[in-house]
């Protein structure tokens, strides 16, 4: 134990705890932090006999240091040293060092918010930000501070800057300042020296196109022959891993083991060296064949996700190859989705590591990239709150009886909008009431320790009799999927799934394949073990095999995803939050006419669904007619040119069913109808020519008077309501408009003074020399128009003038023939000027007609020539 770096700050740790209730610790990988400061701080006096708790990222890493601690002190696990991980517990009443899982932290915490009989808690691997870790220092940080205040919390870290830290855990209350300030200033962070033995640095960059697990088994091959000791790779995920692993032994390199549908026997080694996996849903025993050392004779290539980053001591490791990528979830606010997405490590993930090869002497890191490439790297990954679906988290809050996160300590507030959105989601699932409190049922979600969705299915599937089904589903969405298939993608049915996992229950053993598929025997097995737990929890019997009632399961738990098929298009759903989705043509479900996807591939505009269940259209209105909401819409429908009324059943962006309404509004009809005007313009009403000479002349008596009413298209447009919707009741059909008069209409609008008016400064026609009533045309508001023949104004001395005499008309002078000869406003000075040019060219296309030398003087005639 004494060669361990951390030993020499174990005092000053012992110093701080003893003076202060928070302590920072900032200890770099291989320092031996995980397993001697707990052993170290147990004899403490203000331990005096309580536990310490602490809290590991991972379960795998959990169970690692429990042992690790137990085999130190010379016993089993269980005793001194005991874990608490997901579906195991190994404690003991003499246990007073708990290893345990985050979400284990909480539930503890939601059980005795005052932890009593807990002295410390640590938080180890602090640096890695899980969402878990984040709340559960918030939590215990206001149950030390309401209920506790003489627990000690010990935060440790290998890559966390540890001031941050240090300011959250002085901090006093949610984010208020002031008699905090001396708390933050006397959080003490101690600082310990690593051990980590030089490790040589090599840049192997792969091709760009190239697929990364084909470029890592290049790399391994090369580092096999060319260094001594065991190698860690590192994957993004188990489908890369499995493809490495693969491509490993047709190299000639040994596989490690059944965790891949039993193809393989246990000890397979090929020239010495044996191919191991290591993913976080494997089976124990399959972890623990991974990080133990290798046999005498024999290398061992660990093919690891980032799972092995932190924690874990894999004996023998001396080189490590590292892909440079790895696999984590991201929530979109927008769609509600959270989809696993690849990325580039950051650089603190690349140094954890690329120390892991010198752990335990001198070692050599392979790196999948170029060192331009690594200059470009984030410093750090976003903290798992900024990205994660906040559903759990808000649900934690609210059993903890805190709605606004604004109250508790983070070193990150989740983001308002995803904490929003989880909210609404647990009012959905029925865990919060109408007013944002946490209900019963919700407590009793909260008390299942898993993803609210779930928590509701399994509960509300007990209560509806399909308990059992609905734990073998539980025990699926918790998991990789247990089926694949080489020659195309996984069919999405759900129901191949528990139909392959009731097989085997029954038989005692995973099938090798179901139905054209592979069965993952780790994955199956797993499923069977955590299902088993479920009954266990829940009080329920095995179930029977049938499937029928998984629908609505699943709709239970993702309600926001339940989906129908769109009209004319197989395989393609609309999904109650209004997002696009597919399955293949070739699956059946592709065929349902409604469906709930559990999981989706979020990219593009419509993704993939990988995982569903098919849905009956009763139980849509069974199980979620609560949900279903009523909308009565009146409204134009353009391509019909008429107002249609309908009923439409929806649930969200899903329409259940849509009929006519029968007798709607008679008002809701009506501003229908008014909307339908609007949208298509003036033009739909049956403009006869009176009533657009009318419309024209009140134009011009508007200009003159401003208080007359404006019927330009946009005041008439705006104000359809007032002058047009009194004659349109019962009207639903734009060709039932033809049956306004719209001069009538326009008149309607004036008074009788206005009218008189109208009828004295517009005049619709007036009478000439020659004894016409000529029409004037208003079509230029600014330039009224009397289009009248030559002959028919002799006599005219000056231009006629409307409106009181304030306007001229143009007189747009016409020949025998009707076409225009002269436009003229002044008519004294055409007769003056003008006249005897026209006249000689009339006269010589007109003979028979009248042209009088002196036309002030002549008779004004509608004839050839005057009469009489």
């Amino acid at each position: 134990m004494t060669n361990l770096p951390i030993e020499a700050v174990i005092p000053d740790v012992r110093a701080a705890l003893a003076a202060h209730t928070s302590v920072v610790l900032e200890a770099p990988p291989g320092a031996g932090k995980t397993t001697r400061v707990p052993l170290a701080l147990l004899d403490e006096p203000w331990l005096a006999g309580r536990r310490i708790v602490m809290l590991e990222p991972r379960r795998l890493a959990a169970r690692a240091a429990a042992r690790r601690m137990a085999a130190l002190l010379g016993e089993r696990v269980g005793e001194t040293v005991g874990y608490r991980v997901r579906l195991e517990t190994r404690v003991g009443r003499a246990t007073r060092i708990e290893v345990v899982t985050e979400g284990v932290l909480t539930r503890m915490l939601q059980a005795d918010p005052a932890l009593e009989g807990v002295g410390l808690v640590i938080f180890d691997e602090f640096h890695e930000r899980s969402l878990h870790a984040d709340l559960g220092l918030a939590l215990t940080l206001q149950a030390r501070e309401v209920l506790r205040d003489d627990l000690r919390v010990l935060v440790m870290s290998a890559t966390l800057d540890g001031v941050g830290v240090a300011e959250v855990l002085g901090r006093r209350g949610g984010g208020r300042e002031g008699a905090g300030d001396a708390a933050r200033s006397s959080v003490p962070i101690i600082r310990s020296e690593g051990r980590v033995f030089p490790v040589e640095t090599r840049y192997a960059a792969r091709r760009p196109d190239g697929p990364i697990e084909a470029a890592v088994a290049r790399v391994v091959r090369d580092a096999l022959a060319a260094e001594e000791g065991d190698l860690l790779v590192f994957l993004p995920g188990a489908g890369e891993i499995r493809r490495a692993e693969a491509m490993l032994r047709e190299m000639g390199l040994g596989g490690g083991g059944p965790v891949e549908g039993g193809r393989r026997g246990a000890g397979d080694l090929i020239d010495g060296v044996r191919v191991l996996p290591l993913y976080g849903d494997l089976p124990e025993e399959a972890q623990e064949r991974a990080i133990a050392p290798a046999a005498p004779g024999e290398r061992k290539v660990v093919l690891a996700t980032s799972i092995a980053e932190t924690s874990l001591t894999i004996e023998g490791v001396r080189v490590v190859v590292d892909s440079g990528l790895m696999r984590v979830p991201r929530f979109s606010a927008r769609t509600g989705m959270t989809r696993l997405e690849t990325v580039r490590v950051s650089r603190a993930s690349a140094a954890q590591r690329r120390g892991r090869a010198g752990r335990l002497g001198p070692g050599v890191c392979y790196r999948l990239w170029t060192e331009a490439e690594d200059r470009q790297l984030a410093p750090h990954r976003p903290p798992e709150i900024l990205e994660a679906d906040l559903a759990p988290l808000a649900l934690e809050l609210a059993a903890w009886g805190v709605a606004d996160p604004r109250e508790l300590r983070w070193l990150d507030p989740p983001p308002a909008a995803a904490y929003a959105q989880a909210r609404e989601l647990l009012t959905w699932l029925g865990a919060l009431d109408g007013a944002g409190r946490v209900t019963a049922h919700g407590r009793r979600m909260a008390r299942l320790g898993v993803h609210p969705r779930v928590a509701h299915m399994l509960l509300r599937g007990v209560e509806l009799g399909h308990g059992a089904l609905a734990c073998d589903i539980a025990a699926l969405l918790g998991g990789r999927d247990i089926l694949r298939r080489e020659d195309g993608p996984t069919d999405a049915d759900l129901r191949l799934r528990l139909e392959a996992l009731a097989e085997a229950r029954r038989t005692g053993r995973p099938p090798g394949t179901w139905r054209g598929h592979a069965v993952h025997a780790g994955g199956c097995g797993r499923a069977l073990r955590e299902a088993a737990h479920w009954r266990g929890r829940l009080g329920v019997g095995v179930a029977a095999g049938a499937v029928e009632a998984c629908g609505v399961l699943l709709g239970l738990a993702y309600p926001d995803r339940i989906a129908r098929r769109r009209a004319g298009g197989e395989g393609r759903f609309l999904l109650r939050n209004g997002r696009g989705a597919t399955v293949p043509v070739s699956e059946p479900l592709a065929h349902a006419p409604w469906i709930v996807a559990a999981e989706l591939n979020d990219v593009g505009r419509d993704g993939r669904i990988l995982l569903a269940a098919p849905l009956d259209a009763a139980d849509v209105d069974a199980y979620f007619g609560d949900q279903v909401e009523r909308e009565e819409t009146v409204a134009w429908d353009r391509a019909a040119r008429a107002v249609r009324a309908r009923r439409t059943d929806r649930l969200g962006a899903l329409v259940v069913r849509e009929a006519a309404l029968e007798a709607p509004d008679a008002g809701a009809v009506a501003r229908a109808l008014l909307d339908g005007v609007r949208a298509e313009g003036l033009g739909l009403l049956p403009w006869t020519r009176d009533a657009e000479r009318l419309r024209q002349r009140l134009r011009f008596l508007h200009r003159l008077d401003p208080e007359a009413p404006d019927v330009s298209d946009e005041a008439l447009l705006a104000s359809l309501e007032e002058w047009l919707g009194p004659y349109i009741q019962g009207v639903t059909r734009a060709e039932e408009l033809n049956r306004l008069d719209l001069a009538a209409v326009l008149l309607g609008l004036l008074s009788w003074d206005r009218r008189q008016r109208l009828d004295a400064w517009a005049p619709d026609r007036i009478e000439v020399p020659s004894g016409s009533k000529i029409r004037v045309d208003y079509t230029d508001p600014e330039a009224p128009a009397l289009a009248v023949r030559l002959q028919e104004v002799f006599g005219w001395h000056e231009t006629p003038r409307i409106a009181g005499g304030r306007v001229p008309l143009t007189v747009h002078l016409l020949s025998p023939a009707q076409r225009p000869v002269q436009v003229t406003q002044d008519l004294a000075s055409f007769w003056r000027t003008t006249y005897f040019e026209v006249k000689k060219d009339l006269k010589g296309r007109y003979p028979k007609h009248y042209w009088p030398d002196d036309p002030l003087a002549a008779t004004p005639t509608r004839h050839v020539r005057p009469r009489g």
